[in-house]
């Protein structure tokens, strides 16, 4: 009898590719969350910071953008179609909004699943929702003698505040906080966790699976 070939079993085998991607910044505000993202991605990876769009003036953060050959681009008011054909002209694939005020819609949901970050001061479910930005947040947590507060970054979704939770982190509030002082201590997790977070999810997102 002729000896037959051994018969090998199938094996799969994987790669992780990584491919760069491109993240546009949305803001409404003076840009702080803006500089520490940027900053946090300068010289570190792949991934890049290519645009920063303003729904208003901003000429301390176009400047700052220019020196970093990053675009900029203000709207006098907000037009999500000119929006969306800006992103796309610039190919980017991932949207991180820093103190952005508007409503994202189902244009940019549909072009951006799963892609859109926003960084809510509060710990969501709690003190979200239409009109809840900025200091109403903190006097709200203030007005109900909440023990701690903190920030959560999370996926955008047609609802306001109601996207995936990406990450919370939290601090303690002491009973003679004022509302102001509830303002610091969470601004002061926004720098030190949402431009991190921001960088590992960028991270997560160049990685391709083959």
């Amino acid at each position: 009898m002729d000896e037959q070939s051994p018969q090998l079993k199938p094996e799969w085998y994987f790669w992780v590719v990584n491919k760069a991607i491109k993240i546009a910044i949305l803001i409404s505000g003076q840009g702080s969350n803006a500089r520490n993202i940027i900053q946090r991605f300068e010289n570190q990876s792949d991934n890049e910071i290519v645009r920063v769009l303003s729904t208003r003036e901003n000429p301390d953060m176009a400047l700052f953008c220019a020196k970093r050959n990053i675009a900029f681009e203000s709207f006098e008011s907000y037009d999500e179609t000119k929006c969306l054909k800006v992103l796309q002209q610039d190919q980017v694939d991932m949207v991180v909004l820093a103190g952005f005020l508007k409503k994202i819609g189902p244009a940019m949901l549909q072009a951006f699943p799963n892609k859109i970050i926003n960084v809510h001061p509060a710990l969501l479910p709690k003190f979200g929702g239409k009109g809840m930005y900025g200091t109403r947040v903190h006097l709200a947590v203030f007005d109900h003698k909440e023990s701690k507060s903190g920030i959560t970054i999370h996926l955008v979704n047609e609802n306001y505040d109601e996207g995936e939770h990406i990450a919370q982190f939290e601090c303690y509030i002491d009973p003679s906080d004022t509302a102001k002082e509830i303002e610091s201590k969470v601004r002061k997790l926004e720098t030190e966790h949402f431009p991190e977070t921001v960088f590992q999810f960028a991270l997560q997102l160049s990685q391709r699976v083959l």
